[in-house]
């Protein structure tokens, strides 16, 4: 079976290179029309010279996501040019990172601003056209392991990337009568947001040398290439996904996962309720036997792969 959109119309976020880029071009080849949105009218230039020149049909808009104004820009311009509106990708997304003693309040709003208010105004929008037009549209959000576990230096990240999926969950109950889907997926990997960081350093340098990512972070970790994710997002926009709601799937490397939705990991109950005095007697024991992992979980890498990050000026 070879899934297919063509006939569908699609605006993909944040699509002028990396992931986004690969989700737009890949939604293209599958036959989507794709409105490719951008900050850098020069990066969304090049995303839509690349499907155009593989025989597919796509549009710019440059502007950066958060306002209402720019929300409404991209589903008219998908309708206006296309004549139809069916799956929306909201990948646009900047980093901030600082430890939170420097972290500024600009810091956290302007990455909350793109990344949550961005998703959020972007998916009213969609989902009013959706209702509106009788189509059962396919929405797909963009997480990460940074919004299910935490990591240093990234608390507006975190927040941001946490919020995005307790609103798909939301959305997801506030959708099902129309058949709108919405999901979000978590990628893992090789982008500019993951070059920086010395752990993947082995993986960058084997794709930056044209050499496949080596099997350990391919399988292992589950990291790869932005095209290992596209083929998710596509599955996730086409007709082989309906009733596929509120759920938070990874992709990268040679895995896709399902994220568990947050569950009680022990229940202790006590007649007439619990003070502190009694928590410290009776629950304490439990809770430190419970505590849960905090931060990126990596495994130890093969001492092939060890790489020592350069010191500044060396």
């Amino acid at each position: 079976m070879s899934i297919s959109l063509q006939g569908k119309v699609a605006v993909v976020t944040g699509a002028g290179a990396g992931l986004g880029a690969a989700y737009a071009l890949a939604l293209a080849r599958a036959g989507a029309a794709v409105v490719v949105n951008d900050a850098v009218e020069a990066a969304a230039a090049a995303t839509v010279a690349r499907i155009e020149e593989s025989g597919g049909r796509a549009v710019a808009v440059v502007a950066p996501v958060g306002s209402t104004e720019t929300a409404q820009a991209l589903v008219d311009t998908a309708v206006e040019r296309f004549g139809g509106f069916d799956v929306l990708v909201t990948n646009a997304g900047i980093l901030r990172d600082r430890s939170l003693l420097k972290m500024t309040d600009d810091d956290f709003d302007q990455v909350l601003a793109v990344h949550v208010r961005g998703t959020f105004t972007c998916v009213r929008a969609a989902y009013a056209s959706f209702k509106d037009r009788g189509v059962a549209g396919r929405i797909v959000t963009v997480g990460s392991p940074t919004g299910q576990r935490g990591n240093f230096g990234q608390t507006n990240y975190a927040a941001a990337k946490a919020a995005i999926v307790g609103m798909v969950r939301t959305w997801a109950l506030e959708m099902a009568r129309a058949q709108v889907t919405v999901n979000t997926v978590v990628p893992v990997a090789a982008t500019a947001m993951t070059r920086t960081v010395p752990y993947f350093a082995a993986a960058v340098e084997a794709l930056d040398a044209g050499e496949p990512i080596p099997d350990f972070y391919r399988q292992d970790l589950g990291f790869g290439t932005p095209e290992d994710v596209a083929g998710l997002v596509v599955f996730l926009a086409s007709d082989e996904a309906a009733g596929i709601s509120g759920q938070v799937l990874g992709a990268g490397g040679d895995r896709v996962q399902v994220w568990s939705h947050p569950e009680p990991v022990v229940t202790a109950s006590h007649a007439g309720g619990w003070d502190a005095d009694t928590l410290a007697a009776e629950f304490a024991p439990t809770l430190r036997e419970n505590l849960q992992p905090v931060g990126e979980r990596f495994p130890d890498l093969p001492a092939e792969l060890v790489r020592t990050p350069a010191r500044p000026g060396a």
